[in-house]
């Protein structure tokens, strides 16, 4: 079927909104008609190609939308079903069969690679070029075919469901991070590092998990009033102060805090991170990051400190993004106040609005 779809055809060129063709769904598949996508820094680094993907190709990795079709085989989903969608895996390697599907020792070939999960594309121009797909969905699109595996059913209709897209990746990586890696003792102490959707995420998180000391460390000076209202008991403006560590350790927390999240993929705010957590504390790196170099006795085994990274919250996405919802639905995680939509046609508008901070989370709109 001929779809319209956002493509990214060189290193740094801007999508362009065109014409494609999308191959019907094949076993285990599902075709989506998308109502929504979010916009994500992932997106912007393969765009850049930090991140190499295979060009051309719909990139789009935050959908959500309803099911028009389904493939052979198909036993959880109907035509009409409601859907968020999130990360490919294979579902067989053994990281996947003990509950971390966000560790599959596939993930980078599935999400990466340009191809779905059987190893071949359901995207092509119109005279039969291949166009790689992106984390198994390229929701960039007014319609996308992706596993069943990797749809999440949304069975609330009070709930307007171009919110649910972002859930699939930035929101659950934060939240997920705090929820189900770091499981924080009540009444510890987190510093987050960044205050966009990931970092806003972990803190409405810290909140839930009850942790008495939520630091958020940014330099929006409406993101940190947000930031206060969203669960964050101290901020600091990264422009502002000179020495964040020591301001977290002496000021603050009086020795530093128990854990640490780093959302900006800075190598400088992943050692600044590092360095704020006390003895035996966790320092968490969830942006895409590139060389950071540490003096491995001084800055973490000499303090018997961890340094982890942290792939998609450690979410089982079918079972986590429900507990956000229901969280959301009693008023626990308004997630809703980071968000901004705009028209699909504005993509490139709204990657700007994003990356200038003029935004917290971008959220495309098919359905307008």
């Amino acid at each position: 079927m001929k779809i319209k779809a956002a493509v990214t055809h060189s290193a740094g060129a801007p999508f362009v909104i065109e014409d494609v063709e999308l191959a019907p769904p094949q076993k285990h598949e599902i075709l989506v008609k998308i109502t929504a996508c979010g916009v994500c820094h992932t997106d912007e680094a393969v765009q850049q190609q930090f991140i190499p993907v295979p060009l051309p190709a719909v990139l789009g990795h935050e959908g959500c939308g309803v099911v028009e079709a389904v493939g052979p085989e198909v036993t959880e989903f109907k035509v009409g079903d409601k859907v968020g969608i999130s990360f490919g895996y294979c579902g067989s390697c053994e990281n996947c069969m003990t509950a971390h599907p966000n560790a599959c020792e596939h993930f980078n070939e599935i999400n990466f690679g340009g191809v779905q999960p059987d190893g071949t594309t359901r995207l092509s121009t119109l005279d039969g070029k291949p166009i790689s797909t992106f984390f198994g969905q390229s929701t960039f699109a007014t319609h996308a075919v992706v596993n069943e595996a990797a749809a999440v059913k949304v069975d609330y209709d009070d709930i307007d469901l171009a919110l649910v897209g972002p859930m699939g990746c930035g929101i659950q990586t934060g939240a997920g991070a705090v929820l189900n890696r770091l499981c924080p003792k009540f009444g510890s102490s987190i510093a987050v590092y960044g205050c966009g959707t990931v970092g806003m995420s972990a803190i409405m998180a810290a909140k839930i998990a009850g942790c008495a000391k939520i630091i958020a460390v940014g330099g929006n000076p409406k993101s940190l009033e947000l930031a206060k209202e969203l669960g964050a008991t101290h901020t600091i403006n990264r422009k502002e102060t000179d020495d964040i560590v020591g301001t977290i350790r002496n000021e603050i927390t009086k020795g530093g805090c128990d854990y640490a999240i780093d959302t900006t993929g800075v190598a400088d705010f992943v050692k600044k991170a590092l360095a704020c957590v006390r003895f035996m504390g966790t320092a968490v790196v969830l942006g895409a990051t590139g060389d950071v170099t540490i003096n491995i006795q001084n800055e973490l085994m000499g303090d018997a400190k961890s340094l982890i990274g942290i792939v998609e919250g450690d979410s089982i996405p079918k079972l986590f993004i429900p507990k956000l919802l229901d969280y959301y639905k009693r008023g626990m995680f308004p997630f809703d106040r980071l968000i901004q939509f705009y028209p699909f046609e504005q993509i490139n508008e709204a990657f700007e609005e994003s990356h200038s901070g003029k935004c917290i989370k971008a959220v495309l709109r098919m359905d307008k």
